[in-house]
């Protein structure tokens, strides 16, 4: 559903089938206009040697599988804003002969030519799905063997998605609350009330709702997705929207448009907005756990994240780290602080920012394509930045200094009269 949303909003059906061309993997992609309550939607479909991947993978057949052959499964996202929650169509009880294993996925993804960004939005999603399934079962993570989402059409659902996002290039990402469904669902290891337990926690801190349908609508793939994506939850933002892209899912139940709608635009209202501060001062916290927290912080969907020397009580060094974020996100991030550093309280308050707006274009280098950040007021372009990732990932492919590659896209973009897209 994902796929189809961001296909149908627009980004260029080529990205999809690199990306997927791309894995190796003998898949390719369909496209497909389909009524879902008489809304017009995309529905994108992964075939494996010609044939539907899913429906393959569900018939095929194998021993029943231990606690280590897990089943974090589902084919269709949930997003919205950019995206709105939905379903997928076919029951987790399938049986497999085979799995892949988190590193021979990792090391598939990462064996591609695809941009850094995408590899790294990819493995982190697998990862996310890996970690809930070893907690849930009480295993190593790499003890975990993936059998629907290691399948084909969920690598191909989890690639493509990366790639689609990566080439859409929006600064921010909304959601409404999700709604998880209703009602029972099979799983290898028994009957389980909705959502599926991968799916419950991996949406640990985010709003659910269950309503309309008994039925399963959120899956761990999507619910992977979206925590990969690390949305801001609540009502659509003020945005002039310009874009809208539908998304269908395989199944058409009566009364429910089950599809799941992109919204993309530009930011408006006042540039002045309000933003979490949380402080806390460390005297006794070593480098390494420093570094993790950051990096935490920034998975959980911090704005960003500073740390200064300060001189403490006692004529003690000490470290103060600073997270902005936004209020929906204060809960977690105040839990992280608590949990992994050893302090005894933190300071939250907030303040006043006052925020450019910011699109992207995108410029031609020797290198390949580059997007550049543009941060402008009252429609005068003030700032201009190439995206370092962008500029990392050229770097890399064609064996260059990095600032080569930054000062290609930079001359590039004062050659070019350009528009912000």
């Amino acid at each position: 559903m994902f796929l189809g949303a961001l296909m149908d909003a627009g980004v260029p059906s080529q990205v999809f089938e690199d990306a997927t061309a791309a894995l190796k993997l003998g898949a390719t992609l369909t496209i497909n206009k389909v009524d879902r309550s008489g809304i017009s939607s995309t529905k994108a479909d992964v075939l494996e040697n010609g044939k539907q991947a899913e429906a393959a993978n569900a018939s095929d057949s194998g021993p029943t599988h231990k606690h280590e052959h897990t089943h974090p499964h589902g084919s269709e996202h949930h997003e919205a804003e950019h995206a709105h929650p939905h379903e997928h169509g076919h029951s987790h009880d399938h049986p497999h002969s085979h799995g892949r294993s988190l590193s021979v996925i990792r090391s598939l993804i990462h064996a591609t030519e695809l941009p850094e960004p995408v590899k790294q939005m990819a493995v982190q999603t697998f990862e996310l799905l890996g970690a809930s399934e070893a907690k849930i079962h009480n295993v190593d993570i790499e003890k975990i063997h993936f059998h629907e989402v290691g399948a084909v059409d969920a690598i191909v659902d989890i690639v493509a998605a990366s790639a689609g996002i990566h080439a859409l290039g929006v600064d921010a990402w909304y959601s409404s609350p999700l709604n998880v469904g209703s009602g029972m669902v099979d799983c290898a290891h028994g009957r389980f009330p909705v959502p599926a337990p991968a799916t419950a926690d991996l949406l640990r801190d985010m709003p659910t709702y269950s309503a309309y349908l008994q039925q399963e609508l959120v899956t761990p793939t999507g619910a992977a997705l979206i925590r990969a994506l690390a949305p801001t939850f609540g009502p659509q933002p003020a945005m002039r929207v310009q874009v809208i892209g539908y998304g269908a899912g395989s199944r058409n139940p009566k009364g429910f448009p089950n599809v799941l709608r992109l919204s993309i635009g530009e930011a408006t209202g006042s540039a002045h907005s309000s933003v979490a501060i949380l402080e806390t001062a460390l005297d006794d916290i070593s480098p390494q756990i420093l570094a993790h927290v950051t990096e935490r912080a920034l998975a959980f969907g911090a704005l960003d994240v500073m740390s200064s020397a300060v001189q403490m009580k006692k004529g003690r060094l000490g470290t103060l780290i600073t997270i902005l974020a936004d209020d929906d996100k204060v809960p977690t991030l105040e839990n992280l602080l608590l949990r992994e550093t050893s302090t005894l309280g933190v300071r939250i308050h907030h303040e006043r920012r006052s925020c450019l707006d910011r699109t992207h274009t995108i410029v031609a280098t020797s290198y390949g394509d580059i997007r550049i950040k543009l941060g402008s007021r009252a429609g005068e372009i003030l700032n201009a930045a190439p995206e370092f990732e962008d500029c990392r990932a050229a770097a890399a492919q064609h064996n260059v200094p990095v600032k080569q590659v930054l000062q290609a896209a930079i001359a590039a973009y004062h050659s070019t009269s350009v528009q912000p897209r």
